[in-house]
């Protein structure tokens, strides 16, 4: 008995965001296609439409997909480390290490952060998701930071968009020089590194 189209949809959407992935790392956001990604996932534009309205909301879907696997990974990797001397090392050689995985997505992120920057609309709904996320990241902090036994006087959305930027200027630097800038070292040296600091400063200081 065939599944229904209701059930049916979770797969069809899931085939969706895997080939858009795919084929936007390859021909780039810009030069990627409704019919191209159609065809790599094996379905008609009537499917791609009854799913998303357009290229963008694809993307932002493919967004909101992409960090809800990676802050639950995290959250799981803080939550093992809330022991550990120190659970920021152990979040940062953590991050450091997915750096194979993640290229691929970030260099696809940051063709449509340049696309959302031309754009007013796209990037008003950009930052609205990207905001969610740094909410999860905010949320994790404060864990690490009571682990230590400090409150941070510091705005975390702040510390969650420098984590997020080291993460990323990493990524995009390390292939074009692999040798002077090996995977993962930024965030390895410098993520504990202004943790600790803030968490120092803030330690002493009266409640």
């Amino acid at each position: 008995m065939s599944k229904s189209p209701t059930k049916r949809r979770p797969q069809t959407l899931a085939n969706l965001l895997d080939a858009a992935l795919e084929v936007f790392a390859e021909r780039s956001f810009y030069g990627a296609s409704i019919e191209d990604i159609c065809d790599r996932a094996g379905y008609t534009r009537g499917a791609f439409y009854s799913n998303f309205s357009s290229k963008e909301e694809l993307f932002l879907a493919l967004f909101d997909r992409h960090n809800q696997q990676v802050l639950d990974e995290l959250e799981e990797v803080v939550t093992r480390a809330e022991h550990a001397a120190d659970p920021a090392e152990v979040v940062a050689k953590w991050t450091s290490g997915r750096d194979a995985a993640e290229r691929r997505w970030y260099l696809v992120s940051a063709e449509f952060s340049l696309f959302a920057a031309r754009n007013p609309d796209t990037a008003a709904r950009l930052a609205q998701h990207a905001a969610q996320v740094r909410a999860r990241i905010v949320r994790l902090l404060e864990v690490l930071f009571e682990r230590r036994g400090a409150r941070s006087q510091v705005d975390l959305d702040l510390v969650a968009r420098l984590a997020v930027a080291i993460r990323e200027g990493g990524i995009l630097q390390s292939p074009a020089e692999p040798e002077e800038l090996p995977a993962g070292e930024l965030e390895r040296r410098f993520l504990p590194l202004i943790l600790r600091v803030i968490a120092a400063e803030h330690q002493g200081k009266p409640k």
